[in-house]
């Protein structure tokens, strides 16, 4: 394998550390690890030693997207894809794969300046994940940490880019209005899941969602619960699109972007799948409450 495997990790800058320290625990049933003196921390959630990297800052937006692959030299070709197309990539210092927790990374953004780093070696932990709230756990090891969607400037210009150069290949697309807004999302994916990638019009931050998925319905409801009883806002109700049948709700972060939580989405197998183009962001549910 030469392109991205997964979607390794994701990294938020935000101004509220205790706010996503506590949402991260009490909400998402992820656990905390390698706090730092300055409040920073990272978030398991599988293996991995680490999924997440939350710290300080002012952006209350996206800091980093992390893509594995499977080893140096499916790390060597993919940079030299960037460099021969004209991508600045800069190689990560051995303090900053320290940090990451991986083995060697690299740095660039993509079209819309979404900073990427490509990483191979992602440390697991020596101990099993349980998390206290999400009792049977989360899908996530060779198929990543979940989804992403991002924002493009020229949505045909990042397709390119992450699938000619990065190897991901298009799941499909929905282009429809919903609740007065225009929606155009492509998806593509890395390996089985159905997306580890939708890009989208350009908003206010450089995410629109980050995508967890559950193994049972029930810790969805639960998760949805919880959010009620926090006051967590609900921005989409319990509902499931079309494309990828995830049963899931959405609702906001701490930062002001926002996260899906859901359950049985759909597995990919490249030999027998046709992208599609679907009209509807929602086959039931999801309404703006």
């Amino acid at each position: 394998m030469n392109g991205v495997a997964q979607l390794g990790y994701l990294g938020f800058e935000v101004k509220d550390l205790e706010a996503w320290e506590q949402f991260s625990i009490n909400i998402l049933g992820l656990d905390i690890v390698n706090k730092t003196a300055d409040g920073s921390f990272g978030l398991r959630m599988d293996s991995h030693h680490q999924r997440f990297f939350i710290t300080q800052g002012e952006a209350d937006d996206l800091s980093v997207v992390g893509w594995q692959v499977a080893d140096e030299a499916s790390l060597d070709n993919l940079v030299k894809k960037l460099k021969d197309t004209g991508t600045e990539v800069t190689p990560g210092t051995q303090q900053e794969a320290q940090a990451r927790m991986v083995q060697a990374l690299v740095k660039f953004n993509d079209p819309a300046g979404n900073p990427c780093e490509i990483f191979y070696g992602a440390q697991t932990a020596e101990n099993d994940f349980e998390s206290k709230l999400v009792k049977r756990g989360f899908i996530a090891e060779e198929q990543g940490l979940g989804h992403t969607v991002l924002h493009a400037n020229d949505q045909e210009e990042s397709g390119d880019f992450y699938q000619n150069l990065l190897g991901f290949k298009l799941s499909d697309k929905i282009q429809c209005e919903f609740f007065g807004y225009d929606v155009d999302l492509s998806f593509m994916h890395a390996n089985a899941r159905h997306h580890s990638l939708a890009i989208g019009k350009q908003h206010k931050k450089r995410i629109h969602h980050f995508m967890l998925e559950v193994k049972t319905m029930d810790d969805v409801g639960l998760c949805y619960d919880r959010c009620i009883r926090a006051k967590v806002p609900i921005m989409n109700t319990l509902g499931r699109p079309p494309n990828d049948k995830m049963f899931s709700f959405y609702a906001m972060t701490p930062s002001g972007f926002q996260f899906e939580f859901g359950w049985g989405g759909r597995q990919i197998d490249d030999e027998n799948w046709e992208p599609t183009t679907y009209d509807c962001i929602s086959e039931w549910g999801h309404h703006p409450p």
